[in-house]
Parts: C-alpha cells; structure tokens; sequence
C-alpha cells in the first residue's frame, strides 16, 4: 500500500503555475528523489505535503487517509529544511527532544529518544553543544536527528546538502543511505543535484515548469530517458543531442542522443565521423573530449591520454545499441 499519494495536484501563484495537475505515489519504505531545476515546483510540493501551503486543486492522502486539509502538526509528517532550522538558544539534546515536549512525552520517555537517535547518528559528543558551536555536517545530522526523533509516518527533506562543501556532501549522503536502510524510513527527497537523485532515489521523478516528465528507477531514467529534457538533465556530462545525419543513420527520428561514454575514439575506421578538440575536461582516470563533429558540438568520455589535446582531429564511432531517437516535440521513440 502507498504511504503517500499525491493526486492531480495543482498550485499557482497569481500568474505563475507552480505546480499543474500532479500525481505520483510514494511507496511504504521508499526513498523518492524529486529532481529538477530551480523554479520547478519541486520545493513547492513538500511545502503543499507539510500543509505549510494549501493547493488550488488535487488532495494529498497519508496512509489512505486524505490530510488534504489538515493541520500541518496533526499530518505526522517530519521536514528537514535546507537551512536546518534550529533554535540556536538550545543546546543539541534540548532541541532534538522540543518536538517531543510539546506533544507532552514523559521526561523518561524524552531522554531514552535523544539518547536513541543522537546514537544513530554519532552525535552523542555534541548533546551539550549550542548550534552556533557546531560545524555545516553537524547541524545538519541535528536537523536530521530532531525529525527523526518523532518517527513519523513520513520524512520531508528540502535540499538538506547544499549548503555543505563537495566532500561532506558526499559523506553526509552516504549516511542517509544507511540511515534510510536501517530506518526502512519513508522519505520524500528534493534536490537540484542529479548526481545527488541518481545516487540516493529508489526511484526519481524529474521536473519541469510544475510537471513530472518521467519518474523511474535511476536506472530506467539514465538509460532510457522519456523527452530530450531527461535526456540532457540527467547524467554529467549531458547526453549528446545531434540530428540523424551526423552519425549517418536514415531514421524519422528529428534528433538522436548518445551517452559520452557510448562513442568509441577510432583511427582509420570507414564509418567513423572526424572532428577537432575544443576542449578537454579532465576528471583522473578519464577525461571528456568536446569538439565540433559536422558542425555539431559532441562530447566523448576517453581515457586520460594526455597526447589527445585542443586543436587535435579525432574520429568517433557510436555504440549504435545504445543510441536514442527522439521526435519533433522531444519525446522517446525508442533506443537503438
């Protein structure tokens, strides 16, 4: 049974359609990344799920019950924000338990929760601290801790990594991995971050201007992309989009797409297509090649060879099972 249900969804702001008739479903257990860029309306949606917002058409059901329009303290529902939102009087003990205050916990009770969570997540040395005396990773572990104390039906996280530098971000999304595992935790999870929705997400949807355009595993979404908007989203770099004639394929297709890392660096080769360097990303093991290729720029991931440099001529072959075709409004038609 879905934990969270989200039908024909709808909400404007005076001229602008934030989000236009939505629907999607969030599995018992499941951790559903919502992806996009900015101005998507995927923020938008948790507020409407946390009834920090009200929508203009659509209702939203928890558990089979339709909390459409109830209070955002009685939805059993927990959000973690960006900014991470703690009172910055409290100590890390006193605002992990606040929320079990207020809903009248015993002080037993309170303390054997903080105790339990503050444990889990390997915060137990900061209790007594005040959130001015922590660093960007421990506020956000707090932030976590003070939603998951309450063991809600489900978790809301609004971009909790962002404001974190690359190499935390990285550490902090390996343990909401664990923590979602040994949870078996229902979450809800915004980002901007495709990398970020390929690597957590059970499954992802991917937004645009207030609509899902496609909601998958991330493999489905990475190997079989719907419109050419998932297709050059997802995955870095992005796939490349070129008309039929570059890779001289007769096909009713208006455009094909090809992964970087499905072109293969060939010399000599009949059916191979030339092109010059315009420039090179180096990443350690590999290095991404752009260059024009018939006046189309393309991108070919190639070992870090350091003779392959600006300015040289290469030839290219694509992996044709791995090409995709594409139509005249952007839609899937089908792989290679």
């Amino acid at each position: 049974m879905p934990r969270l249900v989200l039908s024909d969804i709808s909400k404007r702001y005076d001229d602008v359609i934030a989000l236009d008739n939505v629907s999607f479903e969030v599995q018992d257990g499941e951790l559903l990344v919502l992806v996009g860029p900015s101005g998507c309306g995927k923020s938008t949606t948790l507020r409407l799920i946390a009834g920090l917002e009200s929508l203009q058409a659509g209702n939203i059901a928890l558990n089979g019950t339709d909390i459409t329009t109830t209070a955002p303290k009685d939805r059993d529902i927990a959000m973690v924000f960006q900014n991470y939102a703690l009172y910055p009087h409290m100590t890390v003990r006193q605002n992990l338990g606040f929320g079990l205050k207020m809903k009248k916990m015993s002080s037993s009770k309170i303390k054997s929760r903080v105790k339990e969570t503050a444990e889990a997540l390997d915060i137990e040395s900061l209790l007594d601290r005040k959130p001015g005396q922590l660093s960007g990773g421990q506020k956000q572990r707090v932030a976590v801790g003070r939603a998951m104390i309450r063991k809600p039906a489900v978790f809301l996280f609004d971009e909790p990594l962002s404001n974190l530098d690359a190499k935390l971000r990285v550490t902090l999304r390996n343990e909401l991995i664990r923590l979602h595992q040994r949870l078996a935790a229902t979450i809800l999870y915004v980002t901007h971050d495709q990398i970020e929705a390929l690597t957590l997400g059970d499954r992802i949807a991917v937004m645009k201007d207030g609509q899902i355009q496609q909601l998958g595993t991330p493999q489905q979404v990475y190997n079989e992309p719907a419109n050419t908007f998932v297709a050059s989203f997802i995955g870095h770099p992005a796939m490349n989009l070129v008309p039929p004639s570059v890779f001289r394929l007769e096909t009713d297709a208006t455009l094909v797409g090809i992964r970087p890392e499905h072109l293969i660096i060939s010399v000599n080769n009949p059916g191979s297509i030339p092109g010059t360097i315009s420039a090179r990303q180096n990443t350690g093991a590999d290095s991404f090649l752009t260059g024009k290729f018939k006046e189309w720029e393309i991108t070919v991931r190639a070992p870090a060879d350091p003779r392959l440099n600006v300015g040289d001529t290469i030839e290219i072959i694509p992996v044709v099972e791995n090409l995709h075709f594409f139509n005249q409004t952007g839609l899937r038609i089908s792989n290679g």
